[in-house]
């Protein structure tokens, strides 16, 4: 599904480099959860944004599902994400002047499928999350919780090949985060493969596989007897 090979990424820092990741070599099967660990400035969160297309690499290969991400404008790269992936963010990133179903209908939206077609599909999604009853709150009328899972809707909405979040437990309390981790791991038993950046320890126990990086380089990737969140 994944397939990384000897990727190197730098950033201009004045007049000096800033090396952040040095020779990443990293394949994911589809259906696996991973856990991307590691410390701040250790290269995860870079790693996750040239994964989802939001920057790109300057040396070494990327493949997603058998197509090579390279040479992309802004319009290729958004026509890849929309076609590929799926994002969940730390800070939920809702549009707080649109109610749930609205918010979860945006990729359909965007995807050009008509009104009528893309809110059914959108509350069929909700009712997947449990918040079928709450299509029509806005996100300031929601919990953490909830606000999570509604954006877990909107990203899985539009069937992506892979699920990438971004600390999605990061904003929430334990009870909350294994909750939503315990939607996660239902919707990867489905098949569907995501991979999870994140700094807990627990959360990445959660799941199947852990890579750890350090400085720019993987320390470990171990296969994980994944601990159920609930």
């Amino acid at each position: 599904m994944i397939s990384i090979k000897d990727l190197h990424k730098s950033y201009k820092m004045g007049s000096n480099s800033l090396h952040v990741l040095k020779g990443i070599n990293f394949d994911v099967s589809e259906g696996e959860l991973v856990a991307i660990m590691g410390s701040s400035g250790s290269g995860k969160s870079t790693l996750l944004n040239i994964l989802g297309m939001l920057d790109l690499l300057d040396k070494g290969s990327y493949d997603l599902d058998g197509v090579p991400i390279k040479d992309l404008d802004e319009t290729k790269a958004a026509n890849y994400r929309n076609k590929f992936l799926g994002f969940v963010f730390q800070s939920f990133n809702l549009i707080n002047y649109k109610t749930a179903l609205e918010n979860v209908t945006l990729p359909l939206y965007y995807q050009g499928m008509n009104r009528k077609d893309r809110e059914n599909l959108a509350i069929e999604y909700l009712d997947q999350v449990g918040l079928k009853d709450w299509a029509t709150h806005l996100p300031s009328e929601l919990s953490g919780g909830q606000k999570q899972r509604v954006a877990i809707a909107r990203a899985m909405v539009s069937q992506p090949k892979v699920l990438l979040a971004d600390e999605p437990t990061g904003a929430l309390d334990s009870q909350t985060s294994k909750e939503v981790m315990a939607l996660i791991q239902e919707i990867n038993s489905k098949g569907k493969t995501i991979l999870i950046v994140t700094h807990e320890e627990e959360i990445a126990q959660m799941c199947s596989r852990i890579v750890r990086l350090k400085d720019g380089i993987i320390m470990e990737d171990q296969k994980n007897k994944m601990k159920k969140a609930i």
